[in-house]
């Protein structure tokens, strides 16, 4: 099956019908058994540029060509920001409400840094606005499945969101070695599952999502 490249053509016709800016966002980690879930958020407009030569959504790239288009990404569009959920907050209110509560976080991020998103709309990978309920401020929501892979301004938010993650996931690896997060990064792998069995839960754990009881 031939790879679908994504294209600037839905945020190009965003902004053509009105759109100051797309903030473009995806999230990673959602399906992990520890560390935190993050999403990405990139924003592009009418003077962004052509995309870097290989963006793809960051699960169709190896770690180390996610590792180099991460500043490529970054660099291309006008600005970027993630922010995350912790595992204990996927405990206490669920993963779609963290979900929510990271992607406002990365939002609060660009606009303290001085960002201009007046007249912005959003394009969310998916098809469940997740992001909305969790907002402070008033943003046009656009989902749309599959735009991690056919949305460039997207697929840059998924790289940009992955390689922070994992960057930190090889972090908590020097406190955690035994659960093996540098190769799994909070994933169920066989390894992972065998050390929670028998190390039991970190406190970077997602409790609730183990079928021992922590």
């Amino acid at each position: 099956m031939p790879v679908v490249l994504p294209t600037f053509q839905v945020e190009t016709a965003m902004l053509a019908a009105g759109s100051s800016c797309i903030i473009a966002i995806d999230e990673v980690g959602r399906g992990a058994l520890a560390g935190p879930v993050t999403v990405g958020v990139a924003v592009v407009d009418a003077r962004t540029g052509v995309m870097p030569e290989g963006l793809r959504d960051s699960k169709l790239l190896s770690e180390p060509r996610r590792e180099a288009m991460a500043p490529l990404a970054s660099s291309w569009v006008a600005r970027f920001a993630v922010g995350e959920a912790t595992a204990a907050e996927i405990d206490e209110i669920g993963i779609v409400a963290s979900l929510g509560v990271a992607g406002r976080r990365a939002i609060s991020d660009l606009l303290s840094a001085g960002a201009d998103v007046s007249g912005a709309t959003v394009l969310l990978d998916g098809s469940h606005d997740w992001l909305t309920p969790a907002l402070l401020w008033p943003l046009p929501v656009r989902v749309r499945p599959k735009a991690d892979r056919d949305c460039a301004a997207v697929a840059a938010a998924s790289v940009i969101a992955k390689v922070h993650r994992d960057t930190v996931m090889r972090g908590w690896h020097e406190q955690y070695p035994h659960y093996e997060w540098a190769g799994n990064k909070g994933y169920g792998s066989a390894t992972h599952l065998a050390a929670i069995a028998e190390h039991g839960p970190s406190d970077l754990h997602r409790r609730t999502w183990l079928r021992a009881p922590a």
